[in-house]
């Protein structure tokens, strides 16, 4: 049956879609204001009750102004701006946390699959793929570099930016590896029950039947993975002394800034920033497998 008003329902859409962009402005012009009120309201040393501090203080050198942190982007770095410091540095970075991503999305996926394949497995490795987070980056770091310094590749030498990649890809495969594992046993039984009848195999079903319904729950994981890359390959910067990253420009700016901190928070917005370009191209993904985006559907 065709449908009566096709104008009526593109129209809703990009409403919808229109509200979707205005939200996440809004949010922004309110933090904004409510970081120029803080900075305007708020004495510049703080205020104490006795010696425990309870609002910071607003000193250029601690909160300088929004527009401040915008302005400094076009001052001289050297040879060039700070704002083309942080996106060459920034760069560096996105390029790790994308390989880390996609290392720690097939080893995430790899355990998962087997984990769903045996049930001895999941019982005995589940709960260290669980405790495995609450080991801390900054007293992982030195370890994976000191390994890594002993390790030859095909014959050549490890890199230090290795160690970054598989620091951050240990913070991604932990949602990927948990999130496919529930979509890989969300299934009905009666489905797979019904696969099983048609002569399919294991492989068969996990093809046709697991993978498919674990796309949802997939999905959501990978956004979280592609946060979690962020963070670990900018901590794992700072922990290993590896430059050319936006984490060790961070200790830069902030050995810079004795007087002006606009160059600091210019570096981690930017260090924010990356999160969201990663997260925007998981994005894609979704709308390549936009058929299985949604749970329920075939």
């Amino acid at each position: 049956m065709r449908e009566p008003f096709p104008w009526l329902r593109r129209s809703v859409d990009a409403t919808t879609r229109l509200r979707g962009l205005l939200y996440p402005v809004a949010a922004l012009l309110l933090l904004i204001t409510a970081w120029e009120a803080v900075k305007l309201l708020v004495p510049a040393n703080g205020v104490s009750i006795g010696d425990q501090r309870i609002l910071p203080r607003t000193t250029d050198a601690a909160l300088p102004h929004a527009w401040s942190v915008l302005t400094v982007l076009g001052e001289a770095d050297g040879k060039s701006t700070v704002g083309a410091t942080l996106v060459r540095t920034g760069g560096f970075t996105l390029g790790l946390a994308l390989l880390a991503l996609t290392l720690g999305t097939i080893v995430g996926v790899a355990l998962a699959v087997l984990m769903q394949r045996f049930g001895w497995v999941e019982r005995g490795l589940l709960p260290y793929v669980i405790v495995s987070q609450t080991i801390p980056l900054i007293a992982l770091a030195p370890l994976v570099a000191g390994w890594g310094g002993k390790v030859t590749i095909a014959g050549q030498p490890w890199r230090p930016w290795m160690s970054i990649v598989v620091i951050a890809a240990y913070l991604v495969f932990f949602p990927v590896a948990i999130g496919m594992l529930r979509g890989l046993q969300s299934p009905s039984k009666a489905a797979v029950e019904l696969l099983h009848s048609c002569a399919a195999g294991w492989w068969g079903t996990l093809l046709h039947l697991r993978l498919p319904a674990a796309v949802p729950h997939l999905l959501p994981a990978l956004r979280l993975g592609a946060a979690a890359a962020v963070i670990g390959a900018v901590v794992a910067e700072i922990s290993t002394g590896t430059a050319g990253g936006i984490g060790r420009q961070i200790i830069v700016f902030s050995q810079q800034s004795t007087g002006n901190a606009a160059r600091l928070y210019a570096a981690v917005i930017a260090a924010a920033l990356l999160g969201v370009v990663l997260t925007a191209l998981v994005s894609l993904a979704e709308i390549v497998l936009r058929r299985y985006s949604r749970p329920g559907r075939s």
